[in-house]
């Protein structure tokens, strides 16, 4: 008797979780929807509820603002491009094919899923937090890629944790400013940032 309610309790718990997973992703296939034809700003919470079947009460179940929604599709995004940057740094064999890599790689990405990361307002980056556990974790990811290219002599030995919170920073103000322009150009703002960078740390490697 106690092993089969141990087994219903099991099914109840994997029901609810189905549940759970499937109305997340009900709200945030909205909220992609609503962001990009309203932009962040003029978008409300009544508004990706009402491109949703749920009712408000499920819907503040799982998040409690836009704020929170915008987050977890930046979230959700961050899943996604991780694995494409590795992967690009991971065949670099010089400092500025792998710095390159990093901006390109992220810059197309961005132009692809704009709707996710930026929706075309310079203001949408105040609304996003930097500090969430799968950004840190892109973060982390670039650091170590970071620390392998120097050990390899393929970056010149530099203050590691600076140069990430460099690169990952110009990455992200810079995406918002090529998504801003009339039409985005993720080589010429890939190219730009790499030299950028690249500038910095020749300078820095002949003191």
């Amino acid at each position: 008797m106690e092993e089969e309610n141990s087994r219903a309790n099991d099914r109840e718990l994997g029901r609810r979780e189905q549940t759970r997973s499937h109305n997340q992703a009900l709200i945030l296939a909205a909220a992609r929807a609503v962001f990009a034809e309203y932009g962040y700003s003029r978008t409300t919470v009544r508004d990706i509820i009402r491109a949703t079947p749920l009712a408000a009460g499920t819907f503040y179940n799982y998040y409690k603002s836009k704020d929170e929604i915008f987050q977890a599709i930046r979230d959700e995004t961050a899943l996604k491009v991780r694995p494409l940057l590795r992967e690009a740094r991971s065949g670099s064999k010089t400092a500025d094919k792998f710095i390159y890599a990093t901006f390109r790689t992220f810059f197309d990405f961005v132009v692809a899923e704009h709707a996710a990361l930026v929706t075309g307002h310079s203001s949408n980056a105040m609304h996003v937090r930097v500090d969430t556990p799968e950004i840190i974790a892109g973060f982390g990811e670039l650091e170590e890629d970071l620390a392998s290219a120097i050990a390899a002599g393929i970056l010149p030995r530099v203050d590691i944790k600076y140069l990430t919170a460099s690169i990952a920073g110009l990455a992200f103000e810079l995406s918002e400013n090529m998504m801003d322009r009339e039409k985005p150009d993720p080589e010429a703002a890939a190219r730009f940032a790499t030299d950028l960078v690249l500038g910095g740390i020749s300078g820095m490697a002949k003191k």
